[in-house]
C-alpha cells in the first residue's frame, strides 16, 4: 500500500503475457483523451461511442465534440440502461449500427459508462468482424476499479450472469474521475464493494487505510478518491498480469461473488452488483471464520467496515436454499466443484474447493434474514 502511494501517478501500464498491453489513465476531465487516442492513428478511423440512457445525456456529446475534429467520423450508439439489458440482443443492435455505418476492422468502439456498458461494448468489439479495437471510458467507481481492467467482456444469458463472453483487451482505459460526482450516493458507494474486496484479498494495510479515510471517501474528496482508485487498479493489475485468463490466481478476485451473484439473481437485480458482492463477502468471511482462518474480532471488524460504507451485510425476502442452489449454475464451477474464495487471513485470499454444502448453507443463512 505505502509503496503504491509513493509511486502514485496519472498512469498505470498493464502488461499481457509479459509485454505492455494498455494504459490506465487517470484524469480530472476529458481534456487528454484526444492525445491518448492519437497514439492509435484515429485520424484514419471511425469511432462509435457506445453508451447507455443514463450516462449518454451527461457525457456522450461532450466526448463526441472533443474527438470529432480528430477522427474520420464519430457516432453515438445508445442503449437502455440496466443490467436487464445486458444480453445478446443489445449486442446485436450494436452490430447493426456498425454495419449500417460501414465500420471495418480499422475502426474503434468507445465504451462510455459503467460495467454493463464496458462488458457489452468489449464483447461487441471482440466479435464484430472477429475483433476490432475498443477503449474503456468507465464513469462509475465500480467500473473504474473493476470491470474496465483485465479484458473480461460478456453478457448475461437468460438467468445466468456473464455466461457468454470473451477475454479481449482494450487499447486504453481512460478514467475521468470527475464523472463520479454525477453519481447518486448509492451508485457511488456500490463501488466500495469491490474496493474493500481488494484490501481483503491482497492488502491488509489498504483495508485499514480505507477504514481510516472513510469520511473523505464518502464525501468524494478528489485526492483521497484518486489514491484509492490508483491502489485498487494496481492491485487488480498485478493479479490479472499474473493470470490473464483466470486459470489460477485471478480467481481470488471473485471473493464474495459466488454467493453475491446468486443473491443478485434471487433478488431479481433489485440490489446493485456491489451491494450483492458486499453480502457475498460477509458470507465468505463467515466461512473463513468457521474454517479457523480469522478470529471473531476480525469477522466483526470486516462486517463493520462494509456497513460503514453504507453497504449491506444481509438481505431479506429470499430463501437461503434458493441462493445455494443458484451457486451450482455459477460459471466458477470447476468439474462440478465450486472454486470458493475464502480468506486465509485479512489481506490474503485463497481458492478453496472443500466447502461443504452444509457450510455454504450455514453461511448463506447468516446473510439472509426474515
Amino acid at each position: 500500500m505505502i509503496k503504491a502511494l509513493e509511486n502514485l501517478s496519472d498512469r498505470i501500464t498493464v502488461n499481457y503475457e509479459g509485454e505492455p498491453c494498455y494504459d490506465i489513465v487517470f484524469s480530472k476531465d476529458f481534456s487528454e483523451i484526444g492525445n491518448e487516442l492519437k497514439k492509435f492513428n484515429i485520424e484514419n478511423k471511425k469511432l462509435c461511442i457506445v453508451t447507455e440512457s443514463n450516462v449518454g445525456p451527461l457525457y456522450a456529446e461532450k466526448l463526441k465534440n472533443a474527438l470529432e475534429p480528430l477522427c474520420k467520423k464519430i457516432i453515438i450508439h445508445e442503449f437502455r440502461a440496466g443490467e436487464e439489458n445486458k444480453h445478446v440482443g443489445t449486442v446485436e443492435d450494436i452490430y447493426e449500427t456498425l454495419i449500417v455505418n460501414k465500420f471495418d476492422r480499422n475502426d474503434m468502439l468507445l465504451a462510455l459508462g459503467g460495467g454493463v456498458t464496458g462488458d457489452i461494448t468489449g464483447f461487441a468489439a471482440a466479435t464484430y468482424l472477429r475483433g476490432i479495437d475498443f477503449v474503456q471510458v468507465p464513469t462509475t467507481l465500480l467500473s473504474q476499479v473493476d470491470s474496465s481492467i483485465g479484458g473480461k467482456t460478456g453478457v448475461d444469458f437468460k438467468a445466468y450472469k456473464n455466461m457468454v463472453g470473451a477475454f479481449y483487451m482494450p487499447k486504453l482505459v481512460y478514467m475521468n474521475l470527475s464523472t463520479l460526482n454525477s453519481l447518486p450516493e448509492r451508485e457511488y458507494l456500490e463501488g466500495m464493494g469491490e474496493i474493500i474486496k481488494h484490501g481483503l484479498i491482497r492488502d491488509k494495510e489498504y483495508f485499514y487505510w480505507l477504514k481510516e479515510n472513510k469520511d473523505k471517501i464518502i464525501s468524494r474528496d478528489y485526492e483521497t478518491v484518486k489514491k484509492m482508485i490508483f491502489v485498487s487498479c494496481n492491485i487488480k493489475r498485478v493479479v490479472v498480469e499474473n493470470d490473464p485468463k483466470e486459470k489460477g490466481e485471478r480467481a481470488v478476485l471473485n471473493f464474495g461473488h459466488t454467493i453475491g451473484h446468486a443473491v443478485e439473481k434471487a433478488k431479481n437485480f433489485s440490489l446493485l452488483h456491489g451491494e450483492c458482492v458486499a453480502i457475498g463477502m460477509a458470507a465468505a468471511t463467515y466461512i473463513s471464520l468457521k474454517k479457523g482462518n480469522i478470529a471473531e474480532k476480525e469477522y466483526n471488524e470486516i462486517n463493520n467496515v462494509i456497513s460503514d460504507f453504507k453497504l449491506p451485510v444481509y438481505t431479506t425476502g429470499i430463501l437461503a436454499s434458493d441462493v445455494v442452489k443458484a451457486t451450482k449454475n455459477d460459471k466458477k464451477m470447476d468439474s462440478g466443484v465450486i472454486k470458493f474464495i475464502t480468506l486465509e487471513e485479512n489481506g490474503h485470499a485463497i481458492i478453496d474447493r472443500t466447502i461443504s454444502e452444509e457450510l455454504l448453507l450455514e453461511a448463506t443463512e447468516t446473510v439472509i434474514r426474515g
